[in-house]
């Protein structure tokens, strides 16, 4: 790979005529010769012919036919009883003299993939081949080929598509977790269905959690429709992410790209090549992000880690031991660093293996040992939980409130059987601290800084307690689920 190289000009302190300071040192090392930007021409030759435009089609049914009719007639009805004064506008269906007939096969849609195998495997996004009838494959050669697609997996993106050709350029496939941030990068595709295009960027963020299942890489590289599912490639000819999505408010490019890193992506379509569809597994919770003050009230250094909120009764999760209110901090030895991490990971763990979660449970780690289920295709792994937001209560009952602001009285037996618990206090009125955080009637409070709440008695004494000083770390149930609220306790009157 050529590259034009920019000698660089040193200015030392002798060369300006200025007088070199005895024991001073500058405060930042003199930066290397900077290399020009790199000639990506004998890259995109050797890597070029490995990336294929894709086009998808769609068969006309008999009820398409019959709804273009039924259309053709209401505007040919509308213009003869306005007579012909009316201007066909933007949202108005234009007449088709000649209906297509059933059967027929109408363009659907474009897109880009690339060969990954000599013997026909090719890998795109599962959106490129949505609800297509048939899927066609163009090679740089201009040979087209009817693809079949073994496989398509929308919550990551991938499909997995072959065609009948043997000994055809492919991609060697990269390490992403090797990329660096500010890397140069390519793309090639059919933005626009212009064949073969290339686009260079660098790669402006790694892991970048946009709510998709998997962590996407964020580059500057143009990206526009038909772009999708094409190969992000690095300087060494190596692809490292399938060109996915676009952030945008306009519908075209706006400086911000992301792909699917290969690794993730190959580990799908390998399942996808098997048996044309992937397993992942299931924990069965629901889990939420775990904020600094909370952290800080629980003894953890960092807030880290995911908080359980909710276990879904029988559930493999419930089974292995795992309780509301843990704070899973590592999955399998690997530390959780945002909280979505735990999703993921339990996402990629095939179902019936054995995993470890450790967790923090009253201010000391626990090791909980759970078999992984399997997750349905379209259900969550381990769901967001939801806000609390304040709603308004009933007629409070004039006892003077605590200072975290809660009054609350004993569970009854049955309230305690129903909710499976064996401890806590309900609560009837809010004020301060607890009602600025939405707590409200209703809230069953289970923990106060990783000790169980036996009754009202014992928790009012221990809140009475409190530095006010430092926030205190309150498990509030509502409804299925719990969460540790941050309250700092206001200071007693004196």
């Amino acid at each position: 790979m050529k590259k034009t190289m920019i000698s660089a000009l040193v200015l030392s302190a002798a060369s300006l005529g200025l007088p070199a300071v005895a024991g001073f040192a500058p405060a930042y090392a003199a930066a290397p010769a900077v290399a020009g930007l790199p000639d990506f021409a004998d890259l995109v030759e050797r890597v070029g012919p490995a990336v294929v435009n894709i086009r998808t089609t769609e068969r006309i049914t008999q009820k398409d036919v019959d709804a273009a009719g039924q259309a053709d007639e209401m505007q040919e009805f509308l213009r003869r009883f306005f007579g012909g004064q009316i201007p066909r506008g933007q949202g108005q269906t234009p007449r088709r003299r000649n209906l297509p007939s059933p059967g027929q096969e109408i363009q659907r849609g474009i897109g880009s993939g690339f060969v990954v195998s000599a013997d026909g495997y090719v890998l795109t996004n599962a959106h490129v081949v949505d609800g297509a009838d048939e899927v066609y494959v163009t090679l740089t050669d201009k040979r087209e080929f009817k693809a079949k697609v073994l496989g398509a997996d929308a919550r990551a993106d991938v499909a997995v598509l072959k065609i009948d050709s043997g000994k055809l350029p492919y991609l060697t496939i990269g390490d992403p977790n090797k990329a660096r941030v500010g890397e140069w990068v390519i793309a090639i595709g059919s933005p626009f269905n212009l064949e073969n295009t290339v686009t260079s960027g660098i790669i402006s963020a790694k892991a970048r959690d946009t709510g998709d299942l998997l962590p996407l890489i964020q580059s500057d590289v143009a990206v526009n429709p038909g772009n999708s599912g094409g190969p992000l490639i690095n300087l060494r000819g190596e692809v490292i992410g399938i060109n996915s999505q676009i952030a945008t408010l306009s519908g075209g490019y706006n400086g911000i790209s992301f792909a699917i890193p290969i690794d993730e992506a190959m580990r799908v379509a390998d399942q996808l090549k098997k048996s044309g569809k992937v397993t992942r597994g299931r924990l069965g919770v629901q889990i939420g992000e775990l904020n600094k003050d909370v952290a800080e009230s629980l003894g953890l250094k960092s807030n880290k880690g995911a908080e359980v909120t909710q276990v879904e009764s029988g559930s493999p999760a419930d089974k292995g031991g795992l309780r509301v209110g843990d704070v899973v901090i590592k999955y399998n030895g690997k530390e959780i660093d945002r909280f979505a991490d735990l999703t993921r990971m339990v996402l990629g763990t095939a179902p019936g293996t054995k995993s470890t979660l450790t967790v923090w449970r009253k201010g000391a780690p626990v090791d909980v040992h759970v078999t992984v289920g399997e997750a349905d295709p379209d259900s969550k792994v381990a769901g967001r939980s939801g806000g609390r937001k304040g709603e308004k209560k009933d007629e409070a009952p004039a006892s003077a409130a605590n200072t975290l602001g809660f009054v609350v009285s004993d569970l009854t037996p049955a309230q305690k059987r129903e909710l499976g618990v064996s401890g806590g206090v309900i609560v009837e009125d809010t004020d301060g601290p607890a009602e600025a955080a939405g707590l409200r009637q209703g809230d069953i409070l289970l923990m106060l800084n990783n000790q169980d709440i036996v009754d009202a008695k014992q928790f009012n004494a221990a809140v009475a307690k409190l530095d006010p000083k430092r926030a205190a770390a309150v498990l509030v149930r509502r409804g299925s689920q719990a969460q540790h609220f941050s309250l700092r306790p206001t200071p007693a009157a004196k």
